[in-house]
C-alpha cells in the first residue's frame, strides 16, 4: 500500500488533513509529532470520527538522523504533507532565533529524506503572511513579496525558496506550495479543533476561550487602521477546506497534473472580514454577548490581506464549503466538547 506521511499530524491542521485522508482516500497514513506543541489525544479524536487508528512516530525531525532511520522503516512512501513548525506571529517576533531553528533546519531534514528515499511528491504548509503588507488586493500567487512582518513569516519566504530551489536540482520532486489564508473554525463534529499548549495566539481559539471563561477578556489589538472598522482583516477559511485542499493537491501531483515542478496555490475564501465582523458573527452563533476591549496595535501584523482564489479552483478543482458563520459555530461546538469532557 503507498504511504502518506504527515509531519506535525497532531497538530490543527495536520489532525484535520489526516482526518480528510483516511475519509477520502485508500493510503496508509503515518503521522510524525513529538508533541512540541500538540498532544496524543488527538489520535484519539481522530479515531473516534474515521473509525480508523493512526500510526504516529515520535521524534524531532530537526534530528536528520533520527529522521533518517524513521523513514527508512515505512514501507512505500510516495508523499509527505510538510505541516510540522512554530506557527506563532507573536512569540516568533520574541523568539526568533527558535523559529529560524526549527522552522528551517526541519525543513531541510525533510527534504533530505525526500532525495535520500526518493520520495517524489511534497506539499509544503505556507502562508499568506509571506506577502507582508500588499499595496494591491486581493492576493494573486503573482502578487510581489513585500518585507516579512515577523520572522515567522520570514521563514515561510525562506522555505518557499528552499522547496523550489531543490525541485529545481532533482527531476523526480514534484511539490505544491500552499499558502493559507486564516484557517479557523473545527470538525463540524465538534469533536476536533484547534489545541495548542499555550495561550493561543490566534483570534478564534482566544475568542471561545475568552467567551466560556478559560482567558480574560479579549483585546482587539488595534482599532484605528485604514480599514472598513479600523480592525484588520484576514481572510478567514475553515479548517476543514484547508484540509481538503491538501488532498485535492496531493492528488494533483500523484495524477500528474502539474505542468511544472512547483506550483502555488492560494487558500482562502476571497473575502475580507474584519476583527469585529468576527466578534459580532461569534456572537450570533453562540447568543452571548463577547467581553473584549480594544488596545494598541500588535508589532508584526498585517493590516489587511485577502485572498484571490481562482487559481485553486481551477486547478485543484477545489471549492470552499463553509462561511463565517459555520467556522465559529464549529470552533464554539469545539471548545464546549472541550469544556464537557473535562
Amino acid at each position: 500500500m503507498e504511504t502518506i506521511i504527515v509531519t506535525g499530524g497532531a497538530g490543527y491542521i495536520g489532525s484535520h488533513t489526516i482526518i480528510e485522508l483516511l475519509q477520502n482516500t485508500s493510503y496508509h497514513i503515518i503521522s510524525i509529532d513529538n508533541f512540541s506543541n500538540s498532544t496524543k489525544e488527538t489520535f484519539n479524536r481522530i479515531e473516534i470520527i474515521t473509525g480508523k487508528q493512526v500510526e504516529n512516530l515520535d521524534i524531532d525531525i530537526c534530528n536528520l538522523q533520527e529522521l533518517e532511520l524513521a523513514i527508512k522503516q515505512i514501507k512505500n512512501p510516495i508523499g509527505i504533507i510538510h505541516f510540522a513548525a512554530y506557527k506563532s506571529v507573536g512569540d516568533s517576533v520574541l523568539n526568533p532565533l527558535a523559529y529560524y531553528h526549527n522552522n528551517i533546519t526541519s525543513l531541510v531534514n525533510i527534504l533530505s529524506v525526500c532525495k535520500t528515499f526518493h520520495i517524489p511528491q511534497f506539499i509544503f504548509s505556507s502562508s499568506c503572511s509571506v506577502y507582508g503588507n500588499v499595496s494591491e488586493l486581493p492576493v494573486t500567487e503573482n502578487t510581489a513579496f513585500s518585507i516579512a512582518e515577523s520572522p515567522y513569516a520570514h521563514t515561510k519566504q525562506i522555505g518557499e525558496d528552499i522547496v523550489s530551489n531543490f525541485a529545481k536540482s532533482e527531476s523526480f520532486f514534484n511539490n505544491v506550495l500552499l499558502r493559507y489564508f486564516n484557517p479557523v473554525g473545527a470538525h463540524q463534529s465538534g469533536l476536533n479543533g484547534e489545541l495548542s499548549k499555550d495561550k493561543p495566539s490566534n483570534l478564534v481559539p482566544f475568542i471561545t476561550q475568552s467567551a466560556i471563561g478559560i482567558l480574560p477578556p479579549l483585546t482587539v489589538f488595534g482599532d484605528d487602521y485604514d480599514t472598513r472598522d479600523g480592525s484588520c482583516i484576514r481572510d478567514y477559511i475553515h479548517v476543514s477546506d484547508i484540509a481538503d485542499a491538501h488532498v485535492k493537491a496531493l492528488n494533483y501531483l500523484i495524477e500528474k497534473k502539474n505542468s511544472q515542478q512547483t506550483s502555488i496555490f492560494n487558500l482562502g475564501t476571497g473575502n475580507g472580514v474584519s476583527v469585529f465582523e468576527c466578534i459580532h458573527s461569534f456572537e450570533k452563533v453562540s447568543h452571548q454577548k463577547l467581553n473584549y476591549h480594544i488596545g494598541k496595535r500588535r508589532p508584526g501584523d498585517v493590516i489587511n490581506i485577502y485572498a484571490n482564489n481562482t487559481l485553486a479552483k481551477s486547478q485543484l478543482n477545489w471549492q470552499p464549503k463553509y462561511n463565517l458563520d459555520d467556522m465559529m459555530l464549529s470552533a464554539w461546538k469545539w471548545e464546549l466538547n472541550l469544556k464537557n469532557n473535562k
